[in-house]
């Protein structure tokens, strides 16, 4: 019998450290925590998948390099097939990304922003430099210049989550130009609004591009990610994939969306309108402050302590987002949900800041 075995002395300093990262399993709320695309999959299509994954969809490996699906992401954003590489997830991607750029590396992480840079930058054992936002929350372009010197990986995200905001091409430029090492452009929330970065690959070699599933296609239960790169960096990323890392049923589902993207596209359309008058009724209300957004999510703070509205608001079966990290501690982020939602959610807002402000003033 082995008594001397003890894993903790076994594992690195920064994973002992690492926090799990666990979302939690909510049922029965009305969910706008999580930046998916409110509307149910189209019936229609969803049938189109059924029918065009055969039976040994399931008992046969899927394409290990998912080419008919890079074929036709290569023709939609006009780049060869070799600049495509395609994940189980944006977070696959960014694992797979540190694991080749950032272990053993500094890696500069644009904050705040998406908690998975961070989290993957650990596990591979990367340095973490992390170059903070201005107040006004763009980006510092200088400290990310002089941060990266020497640095394996630069780490930005526009439309930012959960700030909303969008980087402008001249700081992408600047950045790209200054850096002599990858940067990676998380462009998850570009098709709700924001500059798009695709057209920099030709003249940027350390450009990298990444593109989801989960937002504006309604497919964040199936877990499709994809980036868009220079193909000297597609060579590297590719020694640390995992074989058969997209499985086939999510590589027909992501084919039958890119074949009728013009639906999906309709409904951003309908997200982005319903954002406006949710963002114009947050404006008008005594109390809170909102961020403007070209995201399909709207960053927002009040008076009252972040933490007591977002309980108070999960009383009310509504479910949003509030942040572990101290830089975001007073504020709250809510999801561009279906036009009976955002109503319900502004009533609820209201209700639980008067009531909390009632119990403050006995």
């Amino acid at each position: 019998m082995t008594t001397d075995f003890k894993p903790e002395q076994l594992v690195r300093e920064g994973l002992k450290k690492l926090i799990p990262y666990n979302p939690g399993n909510y049922t029965g709320l009305i969910k706008l925590d999580a930046n998916e695309n409110p509307y149910d999959f189209p019936a229609g299509l969803m049938q189109q998948v059924l029918d065009t994954a055969g039976p040994q969809t399931f008992n046969r490996y899927p394409d290990a390099m998912a080419e008919e699906l890079i074929n036709e992401l290569a023709q939609w954003h006009k780049v060869e097939t070799r600049q495509i590489m395609v994940g189980n997830g944006s977070d696959e991607l960014i694992l797979d990304l540190m694991l080749a750029f950032g272990a053993g590396n500094r890696v500069v992480i644009a904050v705040p922003t998406f908690s998975m840079y961070g989290i993957h930058a650990t596990i591979a054992g990367a340095e973490i430099v992390e170059a903070a936002r201005q107040d006004n929350l763009e980006l510092d372009v200088d400290k990310i210049i002089s941060s990266a010197e020497g640095a394996g990986l630069v780490v930005l995200c526009s439309p930012n989550n959960p700030t909303g905001n969008s980087s402008g091409t001249d700081q992408i430029v600047a950045i790209l130009e200054n850096c002599s090492c990858p940067v990676v452009v998380d462009q998850a929330y570009v098709d709700f609004g924001g500059n798009d970065f695709l057209n920099l690959l030709a003249e940027h070699r350390n450009l990298i591009v990444m593109r989801t599933f989960s937002k504006a296609y309604a497919l964040a239960g199936l877990r499709i990610g994809y980036l868009l790169t220079h193909p000297e960096i597609i060579f590297y990323l590719l020694k640390v994939k995992q074989p058969f890392n997209l499985n086939g049923f999510s590589q027909v589902a992501a084919l039958t969306v890119l074949r009728n993207r013009d639906l999906f596209l309709h409904r951003v359309k309908k997200l982005n309108e319903e954002k406006i008058i949710l963002y114009n009724a947050l404006q008008k209300m005594n109390g809170v402050r909102v961020y403007p957004s070209d995201a399909n999510f709207l960053l927002f703070e009040t008076a009252i302590p972040s933490m007591e509205v977002y309980n108070g608001l999960l009383k009310k079966n509504l479910l949003i987002r509030n942040f572990g990290d101290p830089r975001l501690s007073k504020y709250l982020r809510v999801s561009v949900g279906l036009p009976d939602e955002n109503k319900y959610f502004l009533q609820s807002l209201q209700q639980v800041i008067d009531t909390l402000r009632e119990k403050k003033s006995c």
